[in-house]
């Protein structure tokens, strides 16, 4: 029993943690895009990329083509 609230709990954790990315970086490289019909690991990654590439045309052109 006490396994089965501990695997709850954390549960409810990673998925309030994954409900509270910030994705209005996402929005601004290709802002007709709906983010919630993307996966968790493509969001990650779309983050990742918009926080590493230096050239702000560079974002876009990644972001788009990811979002596609």
């Amino acid at each position: 029993m006490k396994t089965l609230i501990a695997s709850a709990a954390l549960a409810l954790t990673a998925f309030s943690a994954s409900a509270m990315v910030d994705t209005s970086a996402i929005e601004q490289y290709a802002p007709n895009v709906d983010v919630s019909t993307l996966s968790e690991a493509e969001v990650n990654s779309i983050l990742s990329a918009i926080h590493s590439i230096e050239s702000a045309s560079e974002k876009r052109a990644f972001v788009q083509a990811l979002v596609k």
